[in-house]
């Protein structure tokens, strides 16, 4: 095997094969997934390379992580790494792996925030493209170049003497016609404009007693009205806690998207989750005072100045009940951590202890926002309504299964 040809198409064909005949879903996809880990190509890249061979470098890791697979391990601790919304993020194990329902979580949060904390401008999307947009930009030239023929039209009509008119013909009279056409018409709305601003600007000055108008008023009057105008307020820095961090992709997400507008601070109970979570902080060129991390249990680590101050409060706990932990999947329950992952016998556990924390942590209107197990949510929207927080929904998540509590709380707490 050490003497044989390796390209890049012979191995994505063996080893979707090889995957296949072991029980991979999807056989094909891991197989790029494991490609590209080992090559360092993007997905698209190995489609316009398959005839490139594998060095043994490429090979050694190649083998090493098809066999990993073929065991259950999951693919995102083997590559290291998964994608979630805008932002890359580090995998390893003994730390839960970001699913795409939690990206359903940060939306939840960033809208919220968008319509209950932000500014407009902070709020403000870039701009997408749309299908439309091409047409607009057509249009926009077309525009330009119809001035540009206008332009010329004009100039060359201005240059022209009778003798040049009679011996071109009626185009260039047309021409000098619609040019002087242009230039009347130029000045009547030049004229107006000039005689509306002389009488706005009369219509702005103070008039002594015998109507001369007194110099310097407008100014004082304008002074008067900015110093009567109180200053526009600076945006709110939205403050959100997150607790029980995992990878940091929740905290990482929203003070990533929203820049310079969200601040958070994250919990986590395992020291890896902690140490994973500042690496992929400081891959993205965050810092610790846009993101913070902090090793302690649920919200123990929050000094008691900052209770009562936090907009959001967000989490993923563990929340899959202990009979529904046995009928995991095998990369999910071999491999992903108990302790991420186990909520109790009704996956409420850590849930109640969240909602018993968010009236103490959360000022008035604040959400407190959780992802849950689907057949948890009806009865952890009953707690919050117990709890005397309002407005309480529940989300589906891309499957139509309910997955989201979420609900605002009214009467912060104070403890004694």
């Amino acid at each position: 095997m050490a003497n044989e040809i390796w390209t890049i198409k012979r191995c994505l064909e063996w080893t979707k094969e090889y995957l296949a005949e072991r029980g991979e879903e999807h056989p094909r996809l891991s197989a790029e997934w494991l490609l590209c880990a080992a090559t360092g190509l993007a997905r698209i890249d190995l489609y316009m390379r398959m005839d490139e061979t594998l060095n043994a470098a490429q090979l050694e890791t190649m083998h090493a992580a098809v066999v990993r697979r073929a065991k259950g391990e999951p693919l995102q601790y083997i590559t290291g790494s998964t994608q979630f919304r805008m932002i890359d993020v580090t995998c390893a194990p003994g730390v839960l792996i970001p699913r795409p329902e939690t990206e359903m979580l940060v939306e939840e949060v960033l809208n919220y925030l968008d319509a209950e904390v932000l500014s407009p401008e902070a709020a403000a999307r870039q701009r997408v493209e749309l299908p439309w947009n091409d047409e607009v930009e057509q249009a926009r030239k077309a525009e330009a170049a119809l001035a540009d023929e206008r332009a010329t039209a004009e100039r060359r009509a201005a240059n022209l003497t009778a003798a040049d008119e009679a011996a071109l013909g009626s185009d260039v009279l047309g021409s000098r016609a619609y040019a002087e056409e242009l230039a009347d018409r130029e000045a009547e709305e030049a004229a107006a404009q000039a005689a509306e601003a002389e009488v706005a600007e009369a219509a702005e000055s103070e008039l002594d007693e015998y109507g001369i108008a007194i110099e310097g008023a407008d100014q004082e009057t304008a002074s008067a009205q900015d110093a009567a105008s109180p200053a526009p307020a600076e945006p709110r820095i939205a403050r959100v806690l997150e607790v029980g961090c995992g990878t940091g992709c929740i905290s990482l997400s929203l003070a990533w998207e929203r820049r310079g507008h969200v601040t958070c601070t994250a919990t986590d109970i395992e020291p890896r989750a902690i140490d994973l979570a500042t690496k992929n902080r400081d891959a993205l060129g965050l810092t610790s005072d846009e993101v913070a991390f902090s090793l302690t249990n649920l919200v123990s680590s929050i000094p008691r100045e900052e209770w009562g101050t936090f907009d959001v409060l967000v989490s993923n706990p563990p929340y899959i009940p202990t009979d529904v932990m046995r009928s995991l999947p095998h990369e999910v329950k071999d491999f992903e951590p108990d302790l991420a992952l186990e909520g109790g016998a009704d996956g409420l556990d850590i849930f109640r202890r969240l909602l018993n924390a968010a009236p103490y942590m959360l000022r008035a209107g604040g959400l407190f926002a959780c992802e849950l197990y689907e057949g948890a949510l009806d009865a952890a929207a009953e707690l919050c309504r117990q709890a005397g927080l309002s407005d309480v929904r529940i989300v589906r998540d891309l499957t139509d299964r309910p997955r989201i509590v979420r609900a605002i709380v009214t009467e912060p707490k104070q403890r004694q």
